[in-house]
C-alpha cells in the first residue's frame, strides 16, 4: 500500500496536530490545546491539595489556600476559553446549520 492509498490516521494522537487539518479546524480551534494544558495543571494542583489535606500539617494546609486560588483562577480561564471557542465555532458555522430543524409532520 502506498501513501496515497493508506488510510489517514484519525486517532487524535499527541503527535498529530488537529489544528493542521483544515477539515476539522476553525479560527480559535487552537484554544483546545491551551485548555488541555490548563486542565493538566489543574490535575496536578488537585493532587497536591488532596495530599496536603490528608497530611494535615500546618504548612500544607496553608499552602492549600494558594493552590485553591490558583485552581479557581484556572477554572475561570477554562470557562473563558470555552466561551471563545463557542463563539468562534458559531461564527465559522454556516447560519443555516445553526437553525433547529423543523419538526416533521406526519
Amino acid at each position: 500500500m502506498n501513501a496515497a492509498t493508506e488510510p489517514a490516521d484519525v486517532s487524535g494522537g499527541a503527535e498529530q496536530d488537529p489544528a493542521s487539518d483544515s477539515a476539522v479546524a476553525w479560527p480559535g480551534y487552537e484554544k483546545f490545546g491551551t485548555v488541555q494544558d490548563i486542565l493538566d495543571q489543574n490535575k496536578i494542583l488537585i493532587n497536591e491539595i488532596n495530599a496536603n489535606h490528608e497530611a494535615q500539617n500546618p504548612q500544607g494546609l496553608a499552602r492549600n489556600v494558594i493552590l485553591i486560588r490558583e485552581l479557581n483562577s484556572n477554572i475561570s480561564k477554562v470557562v473563558d476559553h470555552y466561551k471563545d471557542l463557542s463563539a468562534s465555532f458559531q461564527e465559522f458555522s454556516p447560519e443555516e446549520d445553526m437553525e433547529p430543524a423543523a419538526p416533521k409532520e406526519e
